[in-house]
């Protein structure tokens, strides 16, 4: 999936001869920070709610006003996990698309986004997690795999996260089952330390359910 997949019609870009109260309600409308400004197809930059409350008179056309245009943009080739890491890193509510010549093909809503990535991080599949912490020195994604597939299981999808101040990771592992007992015990055996596991809702439903029955066994003898 790549960004020009992506594109939605319906959030239209703010062209120069547009006022900034024009450009606030439609942020108000569509629910989102920013919008791409266009001069006949050329993209310009992002327009903020900052940009407009800075404007000393809002009724006026942006085209009117120097503004501090955020120039941040998808290009339509570009992955979908690229597209991802710029909405995160620079906090964006919408991500503009162009192409090579710096036309604007449109803008990605972070819902559809969301639920794309969602797709591809098999979140919509059935399964558990379960998050492993290691030395980055000793991972080894094969050696997990590994682990997972010894115990009939498979990956659905794998992510690491830094820690802080650390020279640690952190990676998060979906797989497609949701009993988990015997892949955890065979990554403490192999001294893996299992930092957090999930099951999947009504299995851990089940589990509650079953340990209550037990509970009030228990108490009845």
């Amino acid at each position: 999936m790549i960004a020009k997949d992506l594109i939605s019609n319906e959030i239209p870009p703010v062209k120069t001869s547009d006022t900034g109260l024009e450009a606030l309600n439609w942020m108000m409308f569509f629910k989102v920070s920013h919008l791409p400004i266009v001069n006949n197809e050329e993209f310009l930059g992002l327009i903020c709610e900052d940009d407009v409350y800075n404007l000393n008179n809002p009724d006026d056309v942006i085209g009117n006003h120097k503004l501090s245009l955020f120039m941040a943009f998808a290009n339509q080739h570009q992955h979908i996990y690229e597209v991802l890491e710029i909405a995160a890193r620079l906090k964006l509510s919408v991500i503009p698309v162009v192409n090579d010549s710096r036309l604007f093909l449109g803008v990605i809503k972070m819902v559809d986004l969301l639920h794309e990535f969602a797709k591809y991080s098999a979140i919509e599949r059935p399964g558990g997690i379960i998050v492993l912490e290691v030395h980055e020195n000793d991972y080894s994604p094969s050696e997990i795999a590994q682990i997972v597939e010894s115990n009939d299981a498979k990956i659905l999808s794998l992510y690491i996260a830094s820690l802080q101040n650390s020279s640690r990771i952190e990676v998060t592992i979906k797989v497609n089952v949701s009993d988990l007992s015997s892949i955890i015990q065979t990554f403490r055996r192999f001294e893996y330390e299992v930092k957090a596991s999930y099951l999947e809702v009504d299995k851990q439903d089940d589990l509650y359910n079953s340990r209550y029955e037990l509970l009030m066994k228990y108490l009845d003898i």
